[in-house]
């Protein structure tokens, strides 16, 4: 959901005949064991269709990770279907790299997410300037564009459950 005081952004449309099938093409590696190629960039979210019970599989580009889980972004917004099968049921699995990890999904408020943003664009400042003119931000200080897109943007931790076995 965008801030009150933000316009809502542009949310792209989901990629359709060959761009899916570029889009996917990620998830064939992943499940070839290929994984470990992304370097960490990338990781794989299985989840449950809140409606069909059946599993699914995205790829997501990693925002952040350190030792409590995986930090990601819902660039489709709240309505990305992987985002609402989250919010119906959030302990999940994630494959990073080769191995996979029971997790359990949180989401960050609009604050949290103007912050990851704002420390996401300080590593990649180009890609984060680009990532915000395609969804419509416009500000006049690159730190009052990353912090209102990031505000507008659903932000997910995926934290790292230890005690609890990955069933995949």
């Amino acid at each position: 959901m965008a801030h009150p005081s933000s316009p809502e952004p542009h949310r792209p449309q989901l990629p359709s005949g060959p761009r899916r099938l570029v889009a996917r093409a990620p998830i064939l590696l992943f499940r070839a064991g290929l994984g470990w190629v992304f370097g960490g960039r990338l990781l794989l979210l299985h989840h449950t269709g809140r409606v069909s019970g059946l599993d699914r599989r995205v790829v997501l580009e990693v925002v952040h990770h350190d030792a409590s889980g995986w930090t990601v972004a819902s660039g489709f917004g709240p309505r990305a279907a992987w985002y609402r099968n989250l919010r119906a049921q959030p302990k999940t699995v994630v494959q990073a790299g080769n191995r996979h990890h029971a997790v359990t999904a949180h989401f960050l408020t609009p604050d949290e997410g103007a912050a990851i943003m704002s420390r996401y664009a300080a590593r990649t400042p180009r890609l984060a300037r680009r990532l915000c003119a395609f969804m419509g931000f416009h500000a006049a200080d690159d730190e009052t564009l990353f912090r209102e897109a990031g505000r507008a943007i659903p932000f997910v931790h995926l934290t790292a459950d230890p005690g609890r076995a990955s069933d995949r």
